[in-house]
C-alpha cells in the first residue's frame, strides 16, 4: 500500500455518501433543476451531493482545500498544499434525463498533481479508483475491486476513437482534423463526461479527447488513466489537467494524436 491508503479509503467513505443522495434523486419526479449562469444546468441533487462531501471533508480532513463545481473554492489551512476536488455529479444532463451514465468525482491534489482519483457511478453499479503507486481498479465497491489496464493497439486503424461532442472542436478550429481522425480509426463513438475516460483505462477503447474542460471534470480522471498506463495531456502536450483540454490515450496513440490535434487550423 502507498501513503494514500487512508486518503483512498476515505473516498470511498465519500463516494458511498454521495451515492445515496444521488441515488434517491436519480428519476425522482420532483427533482429540481435550474440553470447556471453559464446555461449548464444544476438539480438539487449537484448541490445536496456537494454539501455532504464538504460536511464529511470537514470533519475527516479540516485542514485540507476543497474545490466543488457548485460551491467554489475553501482553502487549505495546513501544510503541504492538498486540496480535494470533487464534481459532485458529473453528466447532470444525463443524470436530469434518466441516462444512467453520470457519477460522483473525487480528486485528491498535493499542489497542482493529482495523486487520488474515485470515480462513482452508481447507477452503473461500477466505481474506479487509483492513486499514485497502486495502480487503477474498477469494481462495484471497495472491497470487490479488479486491476485494470489500457489496450495495446498500437495503430489509428485498429483504434476506438471516443470525444465528447463537435461543436466544441468547431469553436478552437479544429473540427478538420477530429474528422479525419474520426475516418482514420476503426471506430468512433461519443461516450461524453467520464465514461470515455473509464473505458479508456480498463481497455475498452484507446483515445479520449475533450477540447475544454474545468478542474473538476478532469481531476479525478487523471491518476485513474495513468495508473492503468495510460497517457492523459492537454492538446499542448503538458500533463493534465493542463490547460483546460484533454487528450487521453493507451500511450502508443498519443504522438500521434497529439500531432494531428495539437494546432487548430489557420483561418
Amino acid at each position: 500500500m502507498t501513503g494514500y491508503a487512508d486518503d483512498l479509503a476515505l473516498a470511498h467513505r465519500l463516494a458511498d455518501a454521495a451515492d445515496a443522495v444521488s441515488t434517491a434523486r436519480f428519476r425522482a419526479l420532483d427533482l429540481r433543476v435550474e440553470s447556471k449562469p453559464d446555461l449548464t444546468p444544476v438539480s438539487d441533487a449537484d448541490t445536496a451531493v456537494e454539501r455532504e462531501i464538504r460536511a464529511l471533508l470537514a470533519t475527516h480532513r479540516p485542514a485540507d482545500g476543497l474545490l466543488g463545481e457548485e460551491y467554489g473554492e475553501q482553502p487549505a489551512t495546513g501544510p503541504g498544499g492538498r486540496r480535494w476536488v470533487v464534481d459532485p455529479i458529473d453528466g447532470t444532463k444525463n443524470f436530469v434525463r434518466g441516462v444512467p451514465i453520470w457519477a460522483t468525482l473525487i480528486a485528491l491534489l498535493e499542489g497542482d498533481r493529482p495523486v487520488l482519483g474515485l470515480v462513482s457511478a452508481p447507477a452503473l453499479g461500477r466505481r474506479w479508483w487509483a492513486a499514485t503507486g497502486t495502480g487503477a481498479y474498477a469494481g462495484p465497491d471497495a472491497a470487490h475491486g479488479e486491476p485494470i489496464r489500457v489496450s495495446g493497439v498500437a495503430s489509428l486503424a485498429d483504434a476506438s476513437f471516443c470525444y465528447a461532442s463537435l461543436d466544441s472542436w468547431e469553436a478552437t478550429g479544429r473540427l478538420a482534423a477530429m474528422l479525419q481522425i474520426m475516418r482514420d480509426s476503426w471506430r468512433s463513438r461519443a461516450y461524453g463526461d467520464f465514461y470515455g475516460y473509464m473505458l479508456l483505462a480498463e481497455g475498452a477503447l484507446d483515445v479520449m479527447v475533450e477540447p475544454e474542460l474545468s478542474l473538476w471534470d478532469i481531476a479525478a480522471l487523471v491518476p485513474i488513466v495513468t495508473e492503468a498506463g495510460g497517457t492523459l495531456t492537454d492538446l499542448a502536450g503538458a500533463p493534465a489537467p493542463g490547460a483546460g483540454s484533454s487528450v487521453a490515450t493507451n500511450g502508443h496513440l498519443h504522438p500521434e494524436i497529439l500531432g494531428r490535434l495539437g494546432r487548430p487550423a489557420e483561418r
